[in-house]
């Protein structure tokens, strides 16, 4: 087949068109983009550089097998992506989709650069499923390639419509998904096919929809308002990562901390008082650079990336503002996943202290506590990048060792003055100490006297001058000064050896 200049350009356009008009206007209502325009509102003008795009093109409406795929730059610094046409059979896979999507992940991997997934697919296409399913390059390639990419070039999904059956696992292969509130969707079966199979009634919605995942299941971390919010997410997200796992993350200008931050007006004095680590967070870190990452999701955690003087962190901080700051079963999750993004692309990890320790009860031993806190404490033992502790207020059994205390070979334990180190809380100690001379006093005025007194000794015990005595924290710094402390600290640990273990791996409890 011979194609003349004329020819050639008629095919490539109706490849950029897409599907036919009636499948944009249905997205256009739907307050969907093109996947072209995602691409272009997200890569720097004149960047994208596109594959594949005459896949299927003998075959009648299929153009470019409904993905697109290439290699592009945002802000200057390259990617590779693809991004799903859902106005082509729905965004589905057919045996050309999954071999685009197979290279351009290999592309990444193999030139060391960020892997962006445009996700809107409805999965694949049952009647090509020979083709796309279970070959050596089919389907579950795509997985494998994502897999062996975790950890060495970053990924990061926006997800604009549905991501269904085995395609779901696309976004939860990536570091981070950002998800569009009211056309994103994750889930294995259709509300139809759920009915069918268990007799639920639900729908996609409800099961699988962008808040369900960013506040309840934790699959998602961004719940956005609209698309453009989707791209700025990922634009933003690489933004404070390298490359890939061989290089620093990228420096900015240093900026310094809002002007109006009082550190120490932020922490009430007594430790049953909530306060919000956020706006502790956003004192402490150059002015405008928090970027918090599943707001939604295990509230009690608080993390994200910020800038110190220019230089990227990773902060893991404890919110007494939500369930008291206690530590459950997904804040464990939350923290792991972080702890490993972080250590596996070089972000120092900055733990702020003000923690009471892990849930206890019937519940959560049934949802496998232990198992969840100790993937956490692995997560934490593991790391090898620069950390430090700060203990804000306080730091509580297991949760010390979650938060990167002394015991993890952090490059610093840093107490401020309203810190303190304890096995549990002075009213929990005196209770489940002296309980039984507690209930024998019968006069109520000398039964407080005597858990006043108990409380004192016990506070004198843990009491943070004799911490740092003892070389258990490493430095007392007033929170005025915290800041510039951590700078500096920082700057010493950058070239610390980054070697843990003689083996291969550990073998994680999940």
């Amino acid at each position: 087949m011979t194609l003349d200049g004329e020819a050639l350009e008629q095919l490539r356009k109706r490849a950029r068109a897409g599907g036919a008009d009636k499948y944009h206007a249905a997205n256009s209502a739907k307050g969907k983009l093109f996947a072209r325009e995602r691409v272009a509102l997200l890569v720097d003008e004149g960047s994208f550089v596109e594959d594949g795009l005459y896949a299927n093109a003998l075959a009648d409406g299929l153009p470019a097998d409904g993905v697109v795929t290439g290699t592009a730059a945002i802000d200057g610094r390259p990617v590779c992506l693809m991004a799903n046409d859902s106005t082509v059979k729905a965004g589905s896979w057919g045996a050309r989709t999954v071999e685009k999507i197979i290279r351009i992940i290999e592309r990444a991997y193999s030139t060391g650069v960020p892997m962006v997934y445009l996700v809107d697919s409805a999965g694949a296409r049952i009647t090509d499923q020979v083709d796309l399913f279970p070959g050596r390059r089919g389907a579950g390639k795509i997985f494998w390639n994502q897999v062996r990419a975790s950890g060495s070039i970053p990924q990061v999904c926006a997800l604009f419509g549905p991501s269904a059956a085995g395609g779901a696992y696309i976004p939860a292969f990536c570091d981070v998904v950002a998800m569009v509130e009211g056309n994103a969707s994750m889930y294995l079966g259709s509300d139809r096919m759920v009915e069918m199979v268990t007799g639920e009634k639900t729908t996609l919605e409800a099961m699988g929809g962008a808040r369900v995942h960013c506040a309840e299941s934790g699959v998602g971390h961004f719940l956005c308002k609209t698309e453009a919010e989707a791209l700025d997410v990922v634009r933003r997200y690489l933004s404070y990562l390298p490359a890939n796992w061989t290089q620093p993350p990228p420096a900015a200008e240093a900026t310094p901390a809002p002007a109006k931050a009082d550190l120490a007006a932020l922490v009430p004095a007594s430790e049953r008082q909530a306060f919000d680590m956020r706006r502790y967070v956003k004192g402490l870190l150059d002015d405008g650079s928090f970027f918090e990452i599943q707001a939604l999701w295990a509230r009690e955690l608080t993390i994200g990336f910020g800038r110190l003087d220019g230089e990227v962190v990773g902060v893991v901080g404890n919110n007494s503002m939500f369930k008291g700051g206690v530590l459950f079963v997904d804040s464990a999750d939350k923290a792991t996943r972080f702890v490993q993004l972080c250590d596996a692309f070089n972000v120092p990890l900055l733990f702020l202290s003000d923690v009471p320790g892990f849930m206890v009860g019937s519940a959560v031993e049934k949802q496998g506590i232990i198992r969840h806190g100790a993937k956490m404490i692995t997560a934490i033992s593991e790391a090898t990048v620069p950390k430090i502790c700060v203990v804000v207020r306080k730091a509580y059994g297991a949760g010390l060792y979650a938060m990167a205390g002394p015991g993890f070979e952090p490059d610093a334990t840093i107490a401020l003055p309203t810190a303190k180190i304890a096995v549990m809380g002075a009213e929990a100690a005196v209770n489940a100490v002296y309980a039984n001379k507690i209930a024998a006093i019968a006069d109520e005025a000398e039964r407080a006297a005597f858990v006043a007194a108990r409380r004192a000794e016990y506070e004198r015990d843990i009491d943070v001058v004799r911490l740092a005595s003892e070389l258990v924290v490493d430095a007392i710094v007033e929170p005025h000064d915290l800041r510039a402390e951590l700078v500096r600290r920082y700057a010493a640990a950058r070239t610390k050896d980054r070697s843990f273990s003689r083996r291969r791996h550990g073998v994680t409890p999940v």
